[in-house]
């Protein structure tokens, strides 16, 4: 919880495939602020605790909420990107008093993957880091696939800064506009020349983003 001498911590959530340690170039850029970076189940250093075979995002919103509750975080800024920024909008609908405010990193209201793009983390002939469990890429994808908060945005009040990617494929700055257009609070910030990995291309123009609208 934050207070008038103590900070609002920021709690990071990775994307598909991802984990924890993608946001460490980001965190390096904020030592100001009290971060905390999470890996979902069967990522990381939660490899080992994979779950069951197939998770939703609201799944993934429950392990969230319990790693709050076990680090007695509460009123926190939830930052996430694609897969994760759909968890931080599902634990926002859900839990107001527990996320005041969003950040939306390379996400969007829907995310609808390319088939081709599921097919092959079914068959496992993507690329998957050694630090994940077996099968959960796909089970990822399948959770973004299946993710519709379109006709939700309107009742999601906390303040929220959008970030893109201008030459994002995967997400593309349209989903951006969407978001920004369809929560009643939201701020939307384009980084030039970036695409859908911003953590890793541009970690400065996203912690620089991120710091600039939470002190606004």
């Amino acid at each position: 919880m934050s207070t008038a001498s103590q900070p609002l911590p920021l709690v990071f959530i990775h994307g598909s495939g991802d984990t924890a340690h993608v946001w460490d170039a980001v965190i390096a850029q904020l030592p100001s602020l009290l971060c905390v970076a999470l890996d979902l189940p069967g990522h990381g250093t939660k490899q080992a605790q994979p779950g069951p075979e197939r998770m939703s995002i609201e799944d993934y919103a429950l392990s969230v909420r319990d790693d709050l509750a076990q680090q007695q975080l509460t009123g926190i800024c939830l930052v996430g990107h694609a897969l994760g920024s759909a968890v931080a909008l599902r634990l926002a609908a859900d839990a107001p008093e527990l996320v005041v405010r969003l950040v939306l990193v390379g996400g969007g209201a829907r995310l609808r993957m390319l088939p081709a793009i599921l097919e092959g983390a079914r068959e496992g002939t993507l690329d998957v880091p050694a630090e994940h469990a077996p099968g959960v890429l796909y089970r990822d994808l399948a959770a973004c696939d299946a993710f519709d908060m379109m006709s939700e945005l309107g009742a999601i009040a906390q303040p929220t800064l959008v970030v893109a990617g201008e030459e994002d494929r995967l997400t593309p700055p349209k989903y951006a506009y969407y978001l920004r257009d369809h929560l009643p609070n939201a701020t939307l910030v384009l980084v030039p020349e970036a695409g859908h990995y911003l953590y890793i291309e541009t970690p400065q123009a996203l912690a620089t983003a991120i710091r600039d609208w939470l002190s606004a």
